[in-house]
């Protein structure tokens, strides 16, 4: 779960939280295992008694209007029908299997090895949807794999493509402004950020503010296997927390998310996505990449998807 600072509410000052953290209490979980008739007992006889008890029923109502609501199979119908709008990669192989490229609303995970191709794709797909779709880009980058020397290549292919040297250098440095780049390196940076930017979204003047239409995070691994150990309950909460947000990000904003994932051995010394059965309900849509190093010849399978016949291949090569 998210830590209790990234709730974003005006009652938790550094005091607050000070009190919260002394009795264990460091994120929402924690917060919700303990016993609050105790909490708001011991927060009776501090000074500030009537700042806490209102940070505990803040704090309970918030986390009360995070619950999914019941719908009806006619909303989920009309949810389905409605003309949410794919946004295409620019990667042939990819945009073929996923029948057009990114659907908006929908959390789509590349999973392969070191080497596989997983961040060329995702650089493609940001300068191909901030060129095409004029719409914001936000790319996490947890392992320091983003090249903006990639992204100027690609840009400079769609420009040369489709505009006259007069319009190239107005229309590449547009394209570049729509692309937010933010290195993350923890879990609790990361999920700090992304709460941070539901609240933006939330509030947002769209009038003013720029409209994101692809989030990329590459890679969730990296963030995700340093806090998992064994029976670490916290690291897997944590986990859980990072892909409930991000699903939340795609389906109420429309956001079409991208991210990657590390492959690992399993007993039979087979690779299979990173992560574990806790995380494979979290994607829409999964893709597993394997590269051949000395043809260069990408090899992508469609694994999962919510709407789609499974286990579809493509290989492609690098001009692709």
């Amino acid at each position: 779960m998210a830590p209790l600072r990234a709730l974003n509410l005006q009652v938790l000052t550094p005091q607050v939280l000070q009190f919260f953290a002394a009795h264990g209490i460091i994120s929402v979980e924690d917060f919700l295992i303990h016993d609050l008739y105790t909490l708001a007992a011991i927060a009776e006889h501090q000074g500030s008694s009537e700042v806490l008890k209102q940070a505990i029923a803040e704090i309970l109502s918030f986390v009360d209007k995070q619950h999914a609501q019941w719908l009806t199979g006619a909303q989920l119908l009309d949810s389905i029908q409605q003309n949410k709008l794919v946004l295409p990669t620019g990667c042939e192989g990819v945009d073929s299997l996923l029948g057009g490229g990114l659907l908006e609303g929908t959390l789509t995970e590349l999973v392969g090895p070191s080497a596989s191709g997983k961040t060329q794709i995702c650089l493609r797909a940001t300068s191909h949807v901030a060129y095409h779709s004029q719409a914001a880009v936000m790319y996490l980058d947890t392992c320091n794999s983003f090249s903006s020397k990639r992204v100027v290549d690609f840009l400079d292919v769609l420009c040369k493509s489709s505009l006259n040297s007069k319009d190239q250098q107005g229309e590449f440095e547009r394209t570049m402004k729509e692309i937010f780049h933010y290195n993350v390196f923890d879990i609790y940076s990361m999920l700090d950020l992304l709460h941070h930017t539901e609240f933006c979204m939330r509030t947002q003047d769209k009038n003013r503010n720029p409209m994101v239409r692809l989030l990329i995070v590459d890679s969730v691994s990296s963030v995700i296997t340093p806090v998992l150990s064994g029976s670490n309950l916290q690291g897997h909460s944590l986990m859980i927390s990072l892909g409930m947000i991000l699903k939340k990000l795609a389906l109420e904003y429309n956001l079409a998310v991208l991210i990657t994932n590390h492959t690992v051995l399993d007993k039979w010394g087979v690779l299979k996505p990173a992560l574990g059965e806790s995380w494979k309900c979290m994607p829409h849509v999964r893709l597993l990449l394997s590269r051949d190093p000395v043809n260069d010849i990408c090899d992508i399978s469609l694994i999962k998807h919510t709407s789609k016949e499974c286990h579809q291949r493509m290989i492609f090569g690098p001009s692709t």
